[in-house]
């Protein structure tokens, strides 16, 4: 199975948030998709669908295809931490949310790109696996070559979040992976709990 690269605002308006980030699109038409969609009568959502929903909405928002959740999954559940913290602290340990998340890139799909196009390093080094996790101390940075792509300079220059787990230099264009980010200090509006108790059954 592909990743998905269709309507962002389709998937947005299924969730009922923005889980791409600001959507124009989606703040004009907020309600579900479809022909009925600002009309219909929606039925009260099983137990089950309530929780099918929230891992769909993990894997759309750090774009992770099921069989990388479930292993993902696996991890944090052999993990001795809470298995849903454990489990967004490894999505948000994956260097293309850490290099989303720098502001070298308005969007997660954006920084998988500069990933996969070789134009970050990690400790000095290429790395172009997306799904590349990060440890405590690693330093990412723009390759050298690359600092001076149009595409880089203009979502630095619009980023203004700051996050405690992860430093920025500017002028080098680099930036140190503190350590894992604690649930508080994630932004993203997901039920981890939810997500535990699909998997558990």
């Amino acid at each position: 199975m592909a990743r998905y690269t269709g309507p962002k605002t389709k998937i947005a308006r299924k969730f009922g948030e923005a889980i791409f980030g600001e959507d124009k699109n989606f703040e004009k038409r907020n309600y579900p998709p479809g022909q009925h969609g600002n009309a219909r009568r929606r039925g009260k959502k099983s137990e089950y669908a309530v929780q099918l929903m929230e891992k769909q909405k993990a894997k759309y928002t750090y774009g992770i295809l099921e069989r990388q959740f479930s292993n993902l999954f696996k991890q944090a559940s052999a993990s001795k931490g809470i298995t849903g913290e454990v489990l967004l602290q490894l999505c948000e340990s994956r260097l293309d949310n850490v290099v989303f998340r720098m502001g070298v890139s308005n969007s997660r799909s954006g920084a998988r790109q500069l990933v996969s196009h070789r134009h970050i390093t990690v400790n000095g080094g290429i790395v172009n696996i997306p799904s590349y996790s990060l440890k405590e101390g690693d330093v990412v940075a723009v390759r050298e070559k690359s600092k001076s792509l149009q595409a880089i300079e203009n979502a630095l220059a619009s980023s203004s979040a700051v996050y405690e787990w992860l430093t920025w230099n500017s002028d080098k264009k680099e930036g140190t992976f503190v350590k894992a980010p604690e649930r508080l200090q994630i932004p993203e509006n997901i039920k981890e709990q939810l997500i535990v108790e699909l998997y558990s059954k």
